[in-house]
C-alpha cells in the first residue's frame, strides 16, 4: 500500500456520529443537572464513557493512517494531510464539521462541570449548616453594621 493509498479521513464520518452522539449526552446531562434528576446523571454514566472509547479509538485510526502516510499524529499532521492533493473536498468538509463538533462538545462539557461544581458547593454549605449551624463563609451584616456569620443556634435540653 503506497502513502497515496492511505487516507486519514476515512473515519472523519464516522468520528462526527461518535461526537455527535456524546454532545447529545452532554446536552441530556445538561438538562438533568438542571433539573437536579442524580438518578438520570448516574444512568449516562455509561453511554458517556462508551461515547468517549468509540471517539479515541476513531481518533487513534486517523493518526495511524497520518504516521502511514508520514505525517505528524496529531491536529497538525491532519491539518497538513488537508494541504495535500489526496485531500478531498469532501475531506476538508468533513474535518471543520468535525471540529465544529467537537468545540460545541467542550463547550457543554464545560457548563456541565460549572454546574456540577454549584452543586457541590450548594450541597457543601447544607453539610456545613447540619455539622455546624452556619454556612461558613456567608457573611451577613448584623445590627451593628459589621459583618457577622450567618448561623443557626441549637440548644440542648438535659433532663
Amino acid at each position: 500500500m503506497s502513502s497515496s493509498d492511505i487516507n486519514p479521513a476515512d473515519s472523519l464520518i464516522e468520528e462526527q456520529k461518535a461526537v455527535s452522539a456524546l454532545t447529545q449526552l452532554l446536552q441530556q446531562e445538561q438538562e438533568q443537572l438542571i433539573a437536579g434528576d442524580i438518578e438520570a446523571i448516574t444512568a449516562l454514566t455509561e453511554s458517556k464513557a462508551k461515547a468517549a472509547l468509540r471517539m479515541a479509538e476513531l481518533a487513534s485510526a486517523r493518526h495511524k493512517a497520518l504516521e502511514k502516510a508520514g505525517f505528524e499524529a496529531d491536529e497538525s499532521g491532519m491539518k497538513a494531510w488537508l494541504e495535500t492533493p489526496a485531500a478531498s473536498a469532501t475531506a476538508h468538509q468533513s474535518w471543520h464539521e468535525l471540529i465544529a463538533l467537537v468545540e460545541v462538545g467542550k463547550e457543554l462539557n464545560r457548563i456541565n462541570g460549572t454546574l456540577i461544581n454549584k452543586q457541590m458547593v450548594r450541597n457543601q454549605n447544607v453539610l456545613n449548616i447540619l455539622q455546624h449551624g452556619n454556612v461558613q463563609g456567608n457573611a451577613v451584616y448584623g445590627p451593628d453594621g459589621q459583618t457577622a456569620n450567618k448561623s443557626v443556634k441549637r440548644h440542648i435540653v438535659v433532663g
